[in-house]
């Protein structure tokens, strides 16, 4: 339990740092625009129209996504033996009962949304059904749970309403800079300095969101692995389960770039990279990372 616990800790704390560091960046820029322009307008603006768009992503992105893998919505007539698998768990976990849908694909996997525990959905594919045991299936929707009440629909819109901003402002930057648009005194080097680093930053700052965005999402997997392993007490369910998954080569037809952090292994077969720098823009940890951890935690 001890080592389970301080785990999950960890990756909640380098959460809360990496979070830390996007509102840092947000300031930082925030106050190169001010220092430039000598003006608040253009950052009121890209806050406005991130959390506008992000509003409506929170409000409609489950609709999307169930539009876009045309997943079906199952009641409990329909699969009794999973609605009692998901009910006892939910019980457990002290959650309500998401709505439960089935993707039409043979590829195991699974992925929820939705915008709080009220109004959460869990989607299993329905290779999941056929590919996996009960006590792998109970991994996996363990997992799943996991991310509802650790609350990481939430904080990936939290995370969208960032990035946004950031891309927002990089943009008002590079057009205004191109086009003329900044009060510059060309005779004081320090401003001129400051234009430059500016520049720079504006064109690295999507970029760097990015990546803090995709770090945030693999430290989110792990935590859900370890969430999800205290469920069940069992991690050996869910590390069997994600070997079964991550080995199965059937494609996921509906699956693109858009939707892939959704699912609990990255369902793009063929798409994770082994070198480092490409391990950056990775939407999940490594199979054999998350494999790895689960087996050695201890219940």
């Amino acid at each position: 339990m001890a080592t389970l616990y301080t785990y999950a800790k960890s990756n909640i704390h380098k959460t809360w740092l990496l979070l830390t560091i996007f509102f840092v960046f947000i300031i930082f820029l925030g106050w190169i625009f001010s220092y430039l322009f000598n003006n608040q307008f253009f950052l009121i603006i890209a806050v406005f129209l991130s959390v506008f768009q992000s509003f409506f992503s929170y409000w409609y992105s489950d609709k999307v996504i169930l539009r876009m893998t045309k997943a079906k919505e199952i009641k409990k007539e329909d699969n009794p033996e999973i609605y009692r698998l998901v009910e006892n768990l939910c019980i457990t976990a002290g959650l309500p009962l998401p709505r439960i849908y089935i993707l039409n694909e043979v590829q195991p996997n699974a992925f929820t949304t939705g915008r709080n525990e009220k109004n959460a959905i869990l989607v299993l594919t329905l290779g999941l059904l056929e590919k996996l045991n009960r006590v792998e299936l109970e991994g996996v929707i363990s997992h799943e749970l996991s991310h509802i009440g650790n609350k990481d629909m939430l904080l990936q819109t939290i995370i969208v309403t960032l990035t946004g901003i950031i891309s927002i402002l990089s943009d008002f930057l590079l057009r205004i800079s191109f086009w003329g648009g900044m009060d510059r005194d060309s005779d004081n080097s320090s401003s001129i300095i400051l234009f430059l680093l500016g520049i720079i930053a504006a064109i690295l700052a999507p970029l760097a969101a990015t990546l803090i965005q995709l770090a945030i999402s693999r430290k989110r997997e792990f935590l859900a692995d370890a969430s999800g392993a205290l469920l069940t007490r069992y991690p050996e369910g869910l590390a069997r389960a994600l070997e079964k998954i991550s080995k199965d080569e059937t494609p996921l037809n509906v699956s693109n770039n858009t939707t892939a952090h959704l699912y609990i292994v990255n369902p793009l077969r063929g798409k994770e990279k082994k070198l480092w720098i490409n391990r950056l823009f990775m939407t999940h940890p490594p199979v054999e990372e998350r494999i790895k951890a689960l087996r050695q935690m201890e219940i």
